[in-house]
């Protein structure tokens, strides 16, 4: 293992599968500590076996990141068990496409609430020990916080306003050594289309992305790594990344 991060601690939310997994293996191959956050907890215990039969320190804490409590407690556990923390990866979030006419809203009170209201409360709750270790937030945002697209007006949404919110958190915090990073992925090859609820918008995604060389949830890890492991004295603020086929 590399030993680049030696000595920090992440948290990963979303850690299950996907772009989360692949930031764990990325984090903890670079020397961190980490620790896995997501709802399907038999799935991080898979991943912690993984990880610490090649010498990782890993936590698993099962979390719900739409409920603010049990976000503040994710915090504080991992603060007790690994000691610190330095790095804060908020990349659980949904994908739930669709029309605004005759549209089931609870899929949008789904993706606000994780997608905006999970990343707030994460970055909320461990802010005070990111300033105190002049830390460093990777928001996974999306190419949909730059490209508005038709049939994804809810998502796009979201989207805006993580961007929005960690600018404004950046300038709040850089000041005081607090990086904050966002990170907009095009196309990714993961579960993230699995879970659309209207059935012509998940057709249509479905071959549209089938005609393309997808992004692997590697890449992503890698650009994150990246911007964690760049001097301190050095912000990549944004990583804007997609297929080469894309449009």
């Amino acid at each position: 293992m590399s030993s680049s991060l030696e000595g920090k601690v992440a948290l990963v939310t979303g850690a299950s599968s996907g772009i989360g997994r692949a930031t764990a293996h990325a984090l903890a191959a670079a020397g961190a500590s980490v620790a896995l956050a997501a709802r399907r907890a038999d799935r991080l215990e898979e991943l912690r076996v993984e990880l610490e039969s090649k010498g990782a320190t890993v936590q698993v804490i099962g979390l719900d990141v739409t409920d603010e409590q049990a976000v503040a407690a994710a915090v504080r556990s991992a603060l007790d068990t690994l000691g610190r923390l330095d790095i804060l990866v908020n990349n659980a979030g949904l994908m739930l496409l669709g029309p605004v006419e005759d549209a089931d809203t609870t899929d949008w009170t789904r993706m606000m609430d994780t997608n905006v209201m999970g990343l707030m409360y994460m970055t909320h709750a461990a802010l005070p020990e990111l300033i105190r270790n002049q830390g460093t937030i990777v928001q996974i945002s999306s190419i949909a916080a730059r490209v508005v697209g038709r049939g994804s007006a809810v998502y796009n949404a979201s989207k805006f306003a993580v961007n929005g919110f960690s600018e404004g958190l950046r300038q709040e915090v850089t000041e005081r050594g607090v990086r904050v990073v966002v990170i907009e992925p095009g196309t990714v090859e993961t579960e993230l289309r699995d879970h659309i609820t209207h059935a012509p918008s998940k057709a249509a995604i479905t071959e549209r992305v089938a005609r393309i060389r997808q992004l692997q949830s590697e890449d992503i890890a890698d650009a994150v790594l990246y911007a964690v492991t760049a001097p301190p004295h050095a912000t990549v603020n944004e990583i804007f990344i997609r297929p080469t086929d894309q449009a």
